[in-house]
């Protein structure tokens, strides 16, 4: 059967570009590719650590025996939120521009007993790691040491105690303080090593907007005060923060 219809004679069909023809015309250079896929992945690497995943490490003992000194540990940045930081690449904005260091869309509310990324109030260059012991509304206290939540002493199973009952002190905020009560938009932290820890005991409460995320798993630990054999603590790895 044939092809009806008029023929194209293709020998007068006006002729291609020669760098059309050969695909060079919309061939990218290798360097001007490359340049590309590193400035997609460098950009992507900021919005990930930005506004999603972060990694920290612990340089202090305040935490233990829940976070150790050398751990390294993720954090859920998306945890309670879309949180606009208080800088971005390390420069702090204007003012009159755009508030930073706030949350524009709420998705998670912060809850007693977490473990959480923040804002130190007195210095904000640096972050502070800690657990949430009050929220709104709650009425914190310590006795002796002891943490007290709305009038009852708190079933602390995080808690770690070191200083025995004759260093104990009744005018230190680290063995007796308030009562006081959390105030709307506030949280109150302290660090899991009770008697060793600069938490709001001392500085105060932490604006929930200062949050900067939630503590989700450490996936490397490194002993590093050169007393170990095996300073690296395999058995750390993988480790969820409770």
């Amino acid at each position: 059967m044939g092809v009806s219809g008029p023929v194209r004679d293709l020998s007068k069909q006006p002729p291609r570009d020669a760098a059309d023809a050969s695909g060079l015309a919309r061939r990218k250079s290798a360097p001007r590719e490359y340049g590309e896929a590193f400035g997609i992945a460098i950009l992507l690497a900021l919005v990930i650590r930005t506004f999603l995943l972060q990694a920290y490490k612990i340089p202090s003992g305040s935490m233990e025996p829940t976070l150790l000194i050398g751990d390294h540990l993720l954090v859920d940045k998306l945890a309670y939120g879309v949180r606009i930081p208080d800088s971005l690449f390390g420069l702090t904005p204007f003012p009159g521009t755009i508030p930073y260091g706030h949350y524009v869309l709420r998705l998670g509310q912060v809850h007693r007993d977490d473990v959480v990324v923040f804002v130190f109030p007195l210095d904000h260059s640096k972050d502070f790691i800690k657990r949430v012991i009050g929220v709104a509304g709650d009425v914190v206290a310590i006795k002796s040491g002891k943490v007290w939540l709305n009038g009852a002493e708190l079933a602390d199973p995080h808690g770690y105690y070191d200083l025995p009952g004759a260093d104990r002190t009744k005018v230190s905020p680290r063995d007796n303080f308030g009562p006081v009560t959390v105030p709307e938009g506030k949280v109150f932290m302290m660090g899991d090593n009770r008697d060793h820890s600069y938490d709001s005991r001392f500085w105060g409460f932490v604006d929930i907007d200062a949050v900067e995320g939630k503590a989700l798993v450490i996936y490397w630990s490194w002993d590093n005060d050169g007393n170990a054999l095996l300073p690296v603590r395999w058995r750390r790895f993988g480790m969820v923060i409770h």
